[in-house]
């Protein structure tokens, strides 16, 4: 109950002061002092278009409490809301992403207390679901857990080369509850989802790499530069067309072959009714670059 009493008023904290910031989304840029009331997270923006969220209990090893899920959420929210911002970034510190729900306080809670719809694990898992921006997920060091779940939420996971991926619930007597079982399976298959699920083997980062957990592997100092690369090439494109590519990739876990199908054609149509989309063929024609207005 304590843990369901603290994610409530954190989450209402947020939500108000994130409010405020969302009366003023049409000025010009974000002040990050408008981020200053979080606790258990940062959140800064880069060059007015890049949002860059750091989990941050470093004693624990970031990791997932109530209060932190409901200030990613919050900042998540607001970030996307913001004309400007055209990508987000999570990421940890070098030594840790997130290393997992923070047992402590999970240990003592009973059945009821889990299944209420408002646990803040079953907040985790959907903590990505509404966001039309891009999300990248930059991962160093301990990714277990929901740390591991995190990063599967994310559009697009880039992992430093001391980066550790686990599902460690089976040694705790439990399984994971953040969509570990299903997004593991449509990321990197079957049998390895199934082993890492019984076993609570570690997957480093290249392994990760070759089973398509992440995109890519840079070494640890650069992993933040390459985030932030890969956010500045997204930046630099339509935002709503790059949120119907997005949309149209999402699909594709949700439903069958056919459907995804019929779904890009509509978006693909769709794009043909936007400025953006007569700027950028008149571009290429005229071999200059393309001056996207966001319409």
């Amino acid at each position: 109950f304590k843990s369901f009493k603290v994610f409530f008023i954190a989450g209402r904290m947020a939500l108000s002061r994130a409010n405020r910031v969302l009366h003023q989304i049409h000025p010009p840029e974000i002040d990050n002092s408008d981020f200053a009331y979080f606790h258990e997270i940062k959140v800064e923006v880069l060059e007015k278009a890049i949002g860059v969220i750091t989990l941050n209990r470093p004693k624990v090893l970031n990791a997932l409490s109530p209060t932190l899920v409901s200030e990613l959420r919050t900042a998540l929210f607001v970030l996307d809301q913001h004309k400007d911002i055209a990508a987000i970034i999570v990421t940890g510190s070098k030594k840790a992403f997130a290393a997992g729900a923070d047992i402590s306080q999970m240990a003592v809670q009973s059945l009821h207390e889990v299944r209420s719809p408002n646990h803040f694990v079953d907040a985790l898992a959907s903590v990505c679901d509404n966001i039309s921006k891009p999300v990248i997920a930059a991962v160093a060091g301990y990714a277990f857990g929901g740390g591991c779940e995190l990063a599967m939420m994310c559009d697009i996971a880039i992992a430093a080369d001391n980066a550790k991926f686990s599902q460690p619930e089976i040694k705790l007597g439990t399984i994971p509850g953040a969509g570990g079982t299903q997004r593991l399976v449509r990321s990197i298959g079957k049998s390895k989802a199934m082993e890492m699920v019984l076993t609570g083997n570690i997957m480093n980062a290249q392994e990760a790499c070759t089973a398509g957990l992440v995109s890519r592997v840079v070494p640890v100092d650069e992993l933040m530069d390459e985030a932030i690369r890969v956010a500045k090439i997204i930046a630099g494109y339509s935002k709503p067309i790059v949120g119907l590519a997005k949309e149209s990739v999402n699909v594709a876990f949700e439903t069958t072959l056919a459907e995804g199908n019929r779904f890009e054609k509509v978006a693909f149509h769709t794009s043909f009714a936007m400025a953006d989309r007569k700027e950028g063929m008149k571009a290429f024609t005229e071999k200059r670059k393309p001056n996207f207005k966001d319409r």
